[in-house]
Protein backbone atom coordinates (compact mmCIF):
# COMPACT_ATOMS: atom_id res chain seq x y z
CA UNK A 1 0.00 0.00 0.00
CA UNK A 2 1.02 3.58 -0.56
CA UNK A 3 1.73 6.13 2.12
CA UNK A 4 0.65 9.72 2.58
CA UNK A 5 3.28 12.40 2.16
CA UNK A 6 3.96 14.59 5.19
CA UNK A 7 2.51 17.56 3.31
CA UNK A 8 -0.72 15.69 2.48
CA UNK A 9 -1.11 14.52 6.08
CA UNK A 10 -0.57 18.02 7.43
CA UNK A 11 -3.00 19.65 5.00
CA UNK A 12 -5.77 17.10 5.41
CA UNK A 13 -5.44 16.88 9.19
CA UNK A 14 -5.46 20.68 9.53
CA UNK A 15 -8.86 20.93 7.90
CA UNK A 16 -11.99 20.35 9.90
CA UNK A 17 -13.84 18.52 7.16
CA UNK A 18 -13.19 16.16 4.32
CA UNK A 19 -15.26 15.42 1.22
CA UNK A 20 -15.50 11.69 0.56
CA UNK A 21 -16.96 10.10 -2.58
CA UNK A 22 -17.11 6.29 -2.60
CA UNK A 23 -16.89 4.50 -5.93
CA UNK A 24 -19.93 2.58 -7.13
CA UNK A 25 -19.62 -1.04 -8.23
CA UNK A 26 -18.90 0.06 -11.80
CA UNK A 27 -16.36 2.71 -10.85
CA UNK A 28 -18.29 5.98 -11.06
CA UNK A 29 -18.17 8.12 -7.95
CA UNK A 30 -21.13 8.70 -5.68
CA UNK A 31 -22.07 12.20 -4.60
CA UNK A 32 -19.49 13.39 -2.03
CA UNK A 33 -20.40 13.63 1.65
CA UNK A 34 -18.73 16.02 4.06
CA UNK A 35 -17.39 14.36 7.20
CA UNK A 36 -14.81 14.81 9.94
CA UNK A 37 -11.33 13.34 9.58
CA UNK A 38 -8.62 12.66 12.16
CA UNK A 39 -4.96 11.77 12.00
CA UNK A 40 -3.22 9.06 14.02
CA UNK A 41 0.52 8.98 13.38
CA UNK A 42 0.88 8.70 9.59
CA UNK A 43 -2.68 7.51 8.97
CA UNK A 44 -6.01 9.23 8.39
CA UNK A 45 -9.34 7.95 9.69
CA UNK A 46 -13.02 8.71 9.20
CA UNK A 47 -16.10 7.40 10.98
CA UNK A 48 -19.78 7.25 10.31
CA UNK A 49 -21.66 8.74 13.24
CA UNK A 50 -24.64 6.58 12.21
CA UNK A 51 -22.58 3.40 12.11
CA UNK A 52 -22.35 0.77 9.42
CA UNK A 53 -25.89 1.38 8.14
CA UNK A 54 -25.30 4.93 6.90
CA UNK A 55 -25.52 5.24 3.13
CA UNK A 56 -22.04 6.68 2.64
CA UNK A 57 -20.45 3.94 4.78
CA UNK A 58 -22.29 1.23 2.85
CA UNK A 59 -21.05 2.92 -0.33
CA UNK A 60 -17.45 2.44 0.81
CA UNK A 61 -18.11 -1.29 0.97
CA UNK A 62 -18.96 -1.67 -2.74
CA UNK A 63 -15.43 -1.35 -4.09
CA UNK A 64 -13.48 -0.18 -1.04
CA UNK A 65 -12.19 2.76 -3.06
CA UNK A 66 -13.14 6.30 -3.86
CA UNK A 67 -11.92 9.88 -3.80
CA UNK A 68 -11.32 12.43 -1.06
CA UNK A 69 -10.78 16.18 -1.07
CA UNK A 70 -9.55 18.19 1.92
CA UNK A 71 -7.08 20.95 2.65
CA UNK A 72 -6.27 21.40 -1.02
CA UNK A 73 -5.51 17.68 -1.47
CA UNK A 74 -7.45 15.68 -4.09
CA UNK A 75 -6.69 11.99 -3.81
CA UNK A 76 -7.95 8.59 -4.90
CA UNK A 77 -8.06 6.33 -1.86
CA UNK A 78 -8.74 2.84 -0.63
CA UNK A 79 -11.13 2.34 2.29
CA UNK A 80 -9.64 -0.10 4.78
CA UNK A 81 -11.57 -1.21 7.85
CA UNK A 82 -9.64 -0.07 10.90
CA UNK A 83 -8.40 -2.57 13.45
CA UNK A 84 -10.27 -2.41 16.77
CA UNK A 85 -7.01 -1.83 18.64
CA UNK A 86 -6.78 1.76 17.30
CA UNK A 87 -10.26 2.83 18.38
CA UNK A 88 -9.22 4.34 21.73
CA UNK A 89 -6.60 6.47 19.98
CA UNK A 90 -9.09 7.49 17.29
CA UNK A 91 -11.57 8.46 20.03
CA UNK A 92 -8.89 10.65 21.62
CA UNK A 93 -8.07 12.20 18.24
CA UNK A 94 -11.72 13.13 17.68
CA UNK A 95 -12.05 14.59 21.18
CA UNK A 96 -8.85 16.61 20.79
CA UNK A 97 -9.41 17.90 17.26
CA UNK A 98 -13.09 18.76 17.69
CA UNK A 99 -13.02 19.90 21.33
CA UNK A 100 -14.43 23.29 20.31
CA UNK A 101 -17.68 21.70 19.19
CA UNK A 102 -20.57 20.91 21.52
CA UNK A 103 -20.50 17.47 23.14
CA UNK A 104 -23.71 16.69 21.26
CA UNK A 105 -21.58 16.55 18.08
CA UNK A 106 -18.41 14.94 19.43
CA UNK A 107 -19.83 12.30 21.78
CA UNK A 108 -21.65 10.38 19.01
CA UNK A 109 -18.34 10.06 17.15
CA UNK A 110 -16.87 7.97 19.98
CA UNK A 111 -19.87 5.73 20.66
CA UNK A 112 -19.73 2.00 19.80
CA UNK A 113 -21.89 2.49 16.70
CA UNK A 114 -19.42 4.97 15.19
CA UNK A 115 -16.38 3.02 16.39
CA UNK A 116 -17.68 0.01 14.44
CA UNK A 117 -17.64 2.16 11.28
CA UNK A 118 -14.05 3.40 11.44
CA UNK A 119 -12.22 3.49 8.12
CA UNK A 120 -8.57 4.12 7.43
CA UNK A 121 -7.97 6.14 4.27
CA UNK A 122 -5.07 4.79 2.22
CA UNK A 123 -3.78 6.70 -0.83
CA UNK A 124 -4.22 4.76 -4.05
CA UNK A 125 -1.59 4.80 -6.75
CA UNK A 126 -2.58 5.42 -10.35
CA UNK A 127 -2.10 1.74 -11.18
CA UNK A 128 -4.07 0.24 -8.30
Amino acid sequence: MNAWTADELDKIAAGEELELAPARRYGTLRKPVTIWVVRRDDDLYVRSVYGRTSSWFRGTQDRHEGHIRAGGVDKDVLFVEADDDVNDEIDAAYRTKYHGYAASYVTPMVRPQARAATIKLVPRSAGS
